[in-house]
């Protein structure tokens, strides 16, 4: 039996048919295939994508799938999505959207969400909803509420991103819990909707959309999105989650200790643990992973640096010449025989939004220590991948100090983690051992939409087609090397950066 898995992105749509009985990915295509879906940025701080863009790149990228593959869609057994988090979606009644989604870089709610903290009560937040209200949807709808209001006087139900792409494949608004948990809309101790936040901001329950669960028969493709797909009506939609726990779940990782990275826009580091843990400055997140059930705890909790691939796509532009822009194969390459440090080079991505592991603050992207007459193109590509590494490694510290973490991190070997320069700096700046499997987050919702509907009968089963491809172990010697580095750069970031 074959099932369907649906990636929405920021950056783009993919989707991926895994064949149940293989436990692999048989086919799989994107959209677009070669460009990035366009944010738009009205004002400083702001990001917007239509959610309709979505829809119709999903649309493209199944039809695309129909062409590489040759498969009845009749046969296709469940579909999972996975999604871009924290982005607010807004309909009508009669299902239509009103505005732009604000996506999950966005950076226009933070003081309303630092109110709130303050508002409820800091520890309160905390030990109801492992968070800050922060710069999430919640957040994003109250702003919504003060700056549009006669827009908001028109809403009938808040979406996540990905619960837009399943109310237009069956026609029925819902979410999960895991993504009211990702919203700041859910109290971990009542393990019911998050009725403090709702009533400090004045949103009103009936205003959520249902709750099915995050794994087993959510809904069922409707008519029109058959028609439109020429997938079988009735469908079942077997599982939903977002991007960060999704792809977790792609690259088995399941139970408490064990951790998944990723550096694709953003760049994560996502550690399982079976305890309501949190920072008690709110630099991470904690969310209800896609596993969680009433009798075992799993939380997974976020360290998240949005600049990454957005970055490294930025450097792309920059470096260009008219309409000729280097791949990133040709980036890798100038960086590979600059040595580790970037012969003092520092950059400090931070020019994509309000970062959490900074306390919400927007300090914007730089450099420091420029040298015109030492440093090159291969010097700044280093010096970002080295940036990028160093946040991560500055969240990394706040899991040990929180007492979550691991020495091994699963990772799929994609995007930053194809370049062998991050690789080396990502082992030996955060000192633990990288394994990689050959999985995307496509293929992951699509695994989870099988073990959703019950084609697999447990989480072993499951990943049976899973194999670990690679492994990197840290270098004694550049470990020291790099902690040396690292050093200077974080002393640089406390000191003059965050001050």
């Amino acid at each position: 039996m074959l099932f369907l898995g649906i990636d929405i992105g920021s950056s783009s749509i993919k989707v991926a048919l895994l064949d149940g009985q293989l436990g692999r990915t048989i086919a799989s295509a994107q959209y677009p295939e070669s460009e990035e879906l366009p944010i738009n940025a009205p004002k400083q701080g702001f990001a917007e994508q239509d959610p309709e863009s979505w829809w119709q790149g999903t649309v493209h990228a199944f039809n695309h799938l129909k062409k590489t593959k040759n498969f009845d869609p009749a046969t296709i057994g469940g579909i999972g999505i996975s999604y871009q988090m924290h982005g607010l979606v807004m309909l009508d009644e009669a299902g239509k959207v009103l505005r732009p989604s604000i996506i999950w870089c966005d950076s226009r709610a933070v003081e309303l969400g630092d109110k709130a903290f303050e508002t409820i009560g800091t520890q309160r937040c905390l030990n109801q909803f492992l968070n800050s209200p922060g710069n999430f949807t919640a957040s994003k709808l109250a702003w919504v509420k003060q700056n549009e209001p006669q827009l908001y006087r028109k809403l009938h139900k808040i979406m996540l991103p990905g619960d837009f792409i399943a109310y237009k494949l069956s026609g029925d608004m819902t979410t999960t819990v895991s993504g009211l948990s990702e919203g700041v809309l859910w109290d971990f101790k009542k393990n019911s909707i998050a009725d403090e936040v709702l009533d400090h901001y004045g949103i009103e329950e009936h205003q959520l959309s249902d709750i099915v669960p995050t794994l087993g028969i959510q809904t069922k493709v409707g008519s029109v999105a058959a028609d439109e797909l020429g997938i079988r009506h009735g469908t079942p939609i077997t599982y939903r989650a977002g991007d960060q726990p999704n792809n977790a779940f792609s690259l088995n990782v399941l139970k408490p200790g064990e951790v998944a990275a990723t550096a694709g826009t953003s760049a994560v580091i996502y550690a399982v643990t079976d305890q309501d843990a949190y920072d008690r400055q709110s630099r991470v997140n904690t969310f209800l992973h896609v596993n969680n059930a009433t009798k075992e705890k799993r939380n997974g909790v976020l360290v998240c640096v949005n600049g990454s691939g957005i970055l490294y796509n930025w450097l792309r532009k920059i470096m260009g010449t008219g309409h000729q822009l280097p791949d990133y194969e040709t980036l890798n390459a100038l960086s590979k025989d600059v040595s580790p440090g970037s012969e003092g080079l520092q950059l400090f991505p931070f020019g994509n939004g309000a970062e959490r592991i900074l306390t919400n603050k927007n300090v914007q992207a730089s450099m420091r220590n420029l040298d015109f007459n030492i440093h090159q193109a291969g010097h700044v590509v280093r010096a970002a991948k080295e940036g990028i590494v160093f946040a991560l490694k500055y969240g990394f510290d706040i899991l040990s100090d929180m007492g979550v973490g691991s020495n091994v991190v699963r990772a799929g070997k994609a995007n930053m983690f194809l370049s062998p320069v991050f690789r080396e700096t990502f082992v030996n700046t955060t000192k633990t051992e990288l394994e990689f499997y050959d999985t995307n987050g496509a293929e992951g919702a699509a695994r989870a939409a099988a073990l959703g509907a019950g084609f697999y009968k447990n989480e072993k089963e499951a990943f049976t087609g899973l194999q670990c491809i690679d492994k990197i172990s840290p270098d004694l010697e550049l470990v020291k090397k790099y902690e040396d580095i690292y050093g200077e750069w974080k002393s640089e970031l406390i000191s003059t950066i965050l001050i």
